[in-house]
């Protein structure tokens, strides 16, 4: 039985996550600092082969002795997107890109996998790009960006690490989070049913957070075959502006106002269009469309809101318990 170590795994992708490896019979290990009180994974402290330790990536004694005593390493822990990685940023290199040296240092002359989650939004505005594949340059355009493709880099340039460059993850998780775009563009149709947007035609690609969840599965049951590999990983179908986004959303929630404004410019410049041919062609496919995501997060929203109200949109804050 293979034990599987996950830095961040309390936040929105790692609660999907570890829910996915117990159900293969992994044994999992969660190093959360729960700086947010999330109890995402209360439903797992029944299962023997669930551990969780409440502790800090920063903490190089702690994270020594956790990753000498596992066979594969999720770095999740990450300060997460742009306004976040701004506001601290001296925090977000520390657990962004320190995190990973420590984890390549503590690992180094060891047989243990390790797998990446990097953001696609390393392609910045994907200048001169008629879509942006595994061999296109990184341009990165946030403290955000930065940081992640300098840990990317250095664990090419160190280790055989699989790595991911995942697209705008959606969906529904345990630790919610609405600031995601397809999740917050879904919250305010259901709740402000009124929404202004600027620089409608900006493009980016997105990706079900369980998809995200069973790709890394998926790599784990194939190390072997793609080890030091990098891989785009979202919805081929879902390279989407966000007019054309919005425009699904008014599909399935109606009297949802939408207003495009020219005279402001959104702060988050990312632009391009992203293959992900090559994740395909090893066999692996998605199962959610953004339609699917679209009216799951409809129903959840329908379920949560109306009992929390304000307490959800601001108790789910961006941070330091996952990754995009």
């Amino acid at each position: 039985m293979q034990k599987v170590l996950i830095t961040g795994g309390a936040g929105y992708l790692g609660s999907v996550l570890t829910e996915v490896l117990l159900s293969k019979d992994y044994k999992v290990t969660v190093l959360d600092s729960l700086a947010y009180k999330q109890l995402s994974l209360t439903s797992f402290c029944h299962n023997e082969n669930f551990n969780l330790v409440v502790g800090d990536v920063r903490d190089t004694k702690l994270l020594t002795s956790l990753v000498e005593t596992h066979d594969i390493i999720i770095p999740l822990a990450a300060i997460v997107g742009f306004p976040a990685c701004d506001a601290e940023p001296e925090l977000a290199k520390e657990i962004n890109f320190k995190q990973i040296f420590n984890i390549v240092k503590f690992t180094k002359d060891k047989n243990i996998k390790i797998l990446y989650p990097n953001t696609n939004s390393g392609y910045g505005i994907g200048v001169g790009q008629t879509e942006c594949t595994e061999e296109s340059p990184l341009n990165p355009i946030s403290i955000y960006g930065t940081t992640k493709c300098s840990a990317e880099n250095f664990l090419k340039s160190n280790t055989d690490a699989i790595i991911f460059r995942l697209a705008t993850v959606f969906g529904v998780s345990p630790r919610m989070r609405t600031d995601l775009l397809v999740n917050d563009f879904t919250y305010k149709a259901i709740t402000d049913k009124y929404i202004v947007v600027f620089e409608k035609n900006f493009k980016r690609n997105f990706i079900h957070i369980q998809d995200v969840a069973n790709v890394f599965l998926f790599m784990l049951e194939n190390y072997e075959q793609h080890k030091g590999e990098i891989f785009n990983v979202g919805l081929s179908t879902a390279n989407l502006s966000k007019q054309e986004l919005l425009e699904k959303i008014q599909s399935h929630v109606k009297n949802f106002a939408v207003s495009y404004n020219d005279y402001y410019e959104d702060p988050d410049k990312r632009d391009y269009i992203v293959s992900n041919a090559k994740i395909e062609s090893t066999g692996w496919s998605p199962k959610w469309d953004i339609d699917m995501g679209i009216e799951e997060l409809i129903m959840a929203y329908q379920m949560i809101v109306p009992k929390m109200g304000a307490e959800f949109r601001n108790g789910f804050p961006l941070g330091y318990a996952n990754q995009t």
